[in-house]
């Protein structure tokens, strides 16, 4: 995926969700300030953090040349509730919309590449991008990379698995419209996520990039792991066998209930019948109409996983 010079007049709010961040935050924001785009707005929702991060939060204030800083006290509820509580706000009004974590390390055409992509979708259809990842250490230093995800990605996916981190994503204005109207009407497991689910639900168009644009620094502050080492995927079966899908899974259904106006017929289709599949009493008639539904994971392993949830009935 080749860039091209993203237009002058675009104009992209970050989204940047802060708590005790201080030991990587001023390196994060240099990586966004050093973007090739010319106009970021940088919003900033600081979860009460005790650390150093508020000082160092109003020292970019003051330097920050690319567009206007905006930092607002988030709900103290949690990662999840902090973003949503940026998507909710009314204040955001740009051409593109970026999330950013507090610790990672941007290329400094991430947001160039993802906006060259979305272009191409025009800007009435609701359009994501995300991309993989190259894992980093505390010093910066290359580990791996996130998986790359080859099967296309669509709703049928999104319903039961997020393929991009939140980090990588960044939304047109058409996407952002949805998406802030459906973080209004309710709170979700994760924003990148929801975020996947809500514009493939709605006939956006996700745009995934086998290309890594960022460096995701893994260490002990982490809330969200790597995604592909051995630990992880332990920690994922662990979670299958003790509900955890099911209960996002009934979140999002729940969320998606609230939201169902904003779906297209297909989507709405589609999360109909994973509600049947998931209240089906019969064990071989959920693994029949799982099948059927055209549901999927990205990998083998991951769709096997999926038909062993609804062999137990943890889906």
């Amino acid at each position: 995926m080749n860039a091209k010079p993203a237009a002058e007049t675009d104009t992209v709010a970050v989204l940047m969700g802060v708590y005790n961040g201080a030991r990587f935050l001023r390196e994060q924001i240099r990586t966004i300030g050093n973007q090739t785009v010319d106009h970021i707005d940088l919003w900033v929702s600081d979860d009460g953090s005790s650390d150093e991060s508020p000082a160092i939060l109003d020292s970019v204030a003051s330097q920050w040349t690319k567009g206007g800083v905006h930092i607002v006290d988030g709900p103290q509820k949690g990662f999840s509730e902090n973003f949503r509580s940026l998507m909710r706000n009314d204040g955001i009004d740009a051409d593109y919309v970026a999330f950013s974590d507090q610790d990672d390390i941007w290329d400094a055409d991430k947001l160039e590449v993802a906006i060259q992509a979305l272009s191409s979708c025009g800007p009435d259809r609701p359009a994501l991008y995300g991309s993989r990842t190259r894992i980093v250490d505390d010093n910066g230093r290359q580990t791996g990379l996130s998986p790359h995800f080859r099967r296309s990605p669509g709703f049928r996916n999104a319903i039961v698995q997020n393929i991009a981190g939140g980090n990588t994503m960044v939304a047109n204005r058409a996407a952002w419209n949805v998406l802030s109207e459906s973080a209004r009407r309710t709170s979700f497991v994760s924003h990148d996520w929801w975020c996947y689910i809500m514009v493939t639900g709605c006939g956006g168009t996700f745009i995934y990039d086998p290309e890594p644009r960022l460096g995701y620094r893994q260490h002990g502050g982490n809330l969200v792991g790597d995604n592909i080492s051995w630990r992880s995927r332990i920690a994922r079966a662990s979670r299958l066998f003790r509900g955890q899908l099911a209960a996002w899974s009934d979140r999002n259904l729940d969320g998606l209930r609230t939201c169902y106006d904003l779906l297209n017929e297909e989507s709405r289709a589609v999360v109909d019948e994973f509600h049947s599949i998931r209240t089906e009493e019969s064990t071989a008639g959920r693994l029949r109409r799982l099948r059927k539904s055209g549901i999927y994971r990205q990998t083998a392993n991951g769709n096997f996983g999926l038909y062993v949830a609804a062999l137990i009935d943890r889906l």
